[in-house]
């Protein structure tokens, strides 16, 4: 047999778990999404401006699920530019091109930002 024994009040953690059931934490999800658009099109390289104007965001919310998925739109002959960007890519010559690594450095600060906010309402 188990047996707890508790003194005092638990009025902070039924504070807490009442603000969690009431409020959406994830509400700003929207104002995440547009950050990072902003991040990811400023750090794409550019030649024609074509895949750095061209990220969008989509919130996904269900129940216990929530995700925001960040798209860049912009291809050639069925070719994702932005992945062609950040992981290089063959040349119809025979030649290669480098790749360069510009999504994750844009975006982390956003991850880190999201973490930052979401921490701070669970520990108010």
């Amino acid at each position: 047999m188990i047996s707890i024994t508790s003194k005092g009040s638990f009025g902070k953690t039924d504070a807490y778990l009442n603000r969690m059931k009431n409020s959406d934490i994830f509400a700003a999800l929207d104002k995440y999404g547009a950050i990072g658009v902003a991040a990811l099109s400023a750090a794409t390289p550019v030649e024609s401006g074509l895949t750095a104007a061209s990220w969008t965001y989509e919130t996904v919310k269900r129940r216990g699920y929530y995700s925001i998925i960040w798209r860049n739109t912009h291809s050639q002959s069925g070719k994702p530019i932005a992945i062609l960007l950040q992981y290089g890519h063959g040349t119809g010559t025979g030649g290669y091109v480098q790749g360069r690594d510009y999504i994750n450095p844009a975006i982390k600060p956003i991850f880190e930002q999201i973490a930052n906010d979401v921490w701070k309402e669970v520990t108010r």
